[in-house]
């Protein structure tokens, strides 16, 4: 009997285990709901538009701006004809950007990071410097590197008197201003995910490469760049990603030989009112970024980005 009793005891066990599971993957769900939800209407709704919106066709006789619902494909093949070489100028533009914005937000994360721990003041304010470009507008700061970078402007004048500039020579209205302002712009967003993982880091593990009887740069190399490859590969994605679909810093430190795709996105849809094109490279440009982003992870990703 009391074998039957613990056997009865042990099904009933095994039929009743389930439902705390179940209520816990229900309360999972309910939990995600909002988030889903949200994604839903102000993603994957307005993405389907858009990518409706990129087969549309003008209509017969109709006004500028007039268009109807069609499967025209033809559409990214006119669109990426005449424009892929503001597409590849974008990434390029982008990329070099990028680069130049970790090496500069790098020692500028180490050095808040390792170099002034233990000094919570200090800290304080080097990140407050960092951070002080997002206390006022984007638009402000890119003009700002328009004057800064202007023909009359000191940079210039001292570039002229070290001959690394003509004297004719110039730099706004350049690649050069554009991926000046994209880099100053985007650093923060370069310097600030390095940081968070550099302060986490642990600095027994520095000394004990030094008591290995490694260098600096050795320790640097094999200890210090490794653990913080989760902050870096962030921080090239918080960059890469907004930099590319950027048309500010091309509009106003640019000119027509450095246009990017963002500004011809926004010129097709708001002066010409070609929205299947302008919908069609904003596909095509998100498309590309999913791509590059996706072979970059695999490439130099981690365990915890993967």
């Amino acid at each position: 009997m009391s074998v039957v009793s613990a056997l009865g005891h042990g099904g009933g066990t095994g039929t009743a285990a389930p439902a705390p599971a179940r209520r816990a993957r229900g309360g999972a769900y309910l939990l995600l709901a909002p988030g889903l939800l949200y994604l839903a209407l102000f993603f994957v709704v307005p993405v389907f538009a858009l990518l409706m919106t990129s087969l549309y066709v003008p209509v017969p006789g109709g006004d500028v701006g007039q268009f109807q619902p069609a499967f025209e494909w033809q559409n990214y093949v006119r669109s990426l004809e005449t424009y892929w070489p503001q597409l590849v100028r974008s990434f390029a533009y982008a990329g070099i950007a990028t680069v130049l914005a970790f090496c500069i937000g790098y020692p500028m994360a180490y050095a808040i990071a390792v170099k002034a721990r233990g000094r919570p003041f200090l800290q304080a304010m080097l990140l407050v410097l960092v951070i002080a470009p997002f206390f006022t507008s984007f638009i402000l700061r890119t003009i700002a590197w328009k004057q800064i970078l202007a023909d009359e402007g000191f940079v210039v004048a001292g570039l002229r008197a070290l001959s690394v500039l003509p004297p004719d020579g110039r730099l706004t209205a350049t690649s050069v201003a554009v991926v000046a302002g994209l880099t100053y712009n985007f650093l923060p967003f370069m310097t600030l995910p390095i940081y968070a993982n550099l302060e986490r880091l642990d600095p027994r593990l520095i000394e004990a490469g030094a008591d290995l009887y490694a260098n600096g740069p050795t320790t640097f190399w094999r200890v210090t760049l490794p653990m913080s490859m989760p902050g870096v590969v962030s921080g090239t994605l918080l960059t890469f990603i907004p930099a590319s679909g950027d048309f500010v810093n091309s509009v106003l430190l640019g000119n027509n030989s450095t246009t990017m795709i963002g500004q011809v996105i926004d010129s097709r849809f708001f002066k010409v009112s070609d929205y299947p094109t302008a919908a069609a490279l904003s596909f095509v440009l998100m498309l590309a970024i999913l791509v590059l982003v996706a072979a970059y992870i695999r490439r130099v990703g981690t365990e915890e980005l993967l």
